[in-house]
């Protein structure tokens, strides 16, 4: 009897290892960034937190199953960085300040995946709330940050300040064509559809240079055309990242991800630069480590470089997008 307790107590052991290993990737993230009250710290950012970062723990939580974590992030969300007066949520949260949201403005992908977590857990958990919650979200970004501008059904970065009347100023990563089809299905509306298939028709417009990638901002003039926003580097850099991860995320085999594989094929994986200058061709003096990496290694489809396990040195963004990676990976 005491062998077979003691091998009983083994197998256990080892069943609980794998289990632990399997959650690592959350556990850690959450250990390191998420505080006891429900916010996202951004750690490679005075630890401020966003609704960016609030939505990414969102997801995150309801993709590892982890009910408590995620109304824990929502009700923080809620509480701090609501809007009553559009439905949206303020961008930033600077903990040590004297008002913590001095910038009353919006971040539309960060609103986009609020509602998107909260849809995704609604329908997990059977909680009508968190559904009409998300509903209401939908709501106030059509109302608030979606245009049509030159033909073209678009989502501006926020609420106020993106558009300029002869142009408006887009973010190509806040692109995000999952969410937007999520949307589409739960509430039908065509205003999802059009923003995805006015997506589709902008990005290879937005092929900038010898490199022809987007730049983390774009302007998209009045008579259509487009070109590197105006005020930022024109790089495709920490932001435009993010525009393959979230294309992979919706279609696994788009098109739109061969001008990103071209670009990345002709660097070692080790030897590839974080970024670079679409107007000149000048690329940064590091490499991709970490959460850029990943989101490489899923675009080239050398899926055998993901994991979920973050190392001791990533701060919030770079295990941010790390996780988000293998989940983009897992859902297809």
């Amino acid at each position: 009897m005491t062998l077979l307790r003691a091998s009983v107590l083994m197998i256990v052991m080892v069943l609980g290892c794998m289990q632990a290993s399997a959650a690592d990737g959350w556990s850690t993230f959450k250990s390191r960034f998420l505080t006891s009250e429900g916010r996202i710290q951004d750690t490679g950012n005075k630890n401020i937190s966003h609704t960016e970062g609030q939505g990414y723990g969102m997801l995150l939580a309801v993709a590892n199953n982890d009910r408590e974590s995620f109304a824990n992030l929502w009700n923080w969300t809620q509480k701090h960085l609501k809007n009553p007066q559009n439905g949206l949520f303020y961008w930033k949260y600077v903990p040590d300040a004297t008002d913590p949201v001095a910038d009353k403005n919006s971040a539309s992908d960060g609103d986009v995946l609020i509602a998107w977590a909260l849809l995704q857990a609604g329908q997990k958990w059977q909680n009508n709330a968190w559904l009409q919650a998300s509903d209401a979200i939908q709501r106030a970004i059509v109302a608030k940050e979606v245009i049509t501008y030159a033909g073209h059904t678009v989502m501006l970065p926020g609420d106020r300040g993106f558009n300029k009347t002869s142009y408006v100023v887009l973010n190509p990563s806040y692109f995000l064509f999952p969410a937007w089809r999520d949307f589409a299905a739960r509430s039908h509306l065509k205003v999802w559809t059009n923003l995805i298939d006015s997506g589709m028709d902008l990005l290879p417009k937005m092929r900038f240079g010898d490199a022809a990638l987007p730049t983390d901002w774009v302007a998209l003039n009045a008579d259509g055309s487009v070109a590197p926003g105006i005020g930022w580097p024109p790089r495709f850099s920490y932001d435009a990242i993010r525009v393959p991860l979230y294309l992979y995320w919706y279609d696994a085999q788009s098109l739109q991800l061969v001008p990103f594989q071209h670009f990345w094929t002709g660097f070692a994986r080790d030897k590839t630069p974080a970024w670079i200058d679409v107007s000149n061709g000048n690329k940064a003096p590091y490499n991709m480590a970490g959460g850029l990496l990943a989101v490489r290694d899923l675009t080239l489809n050398q899926t055998g470089y993901l994991s979920d396990q973050l190392t001791e040195d990533q701060d919030y963004y770079s295990a941010s997008l790390q996780l988000l990676a293998w989940l983009a990976y897992k859902s297809q």
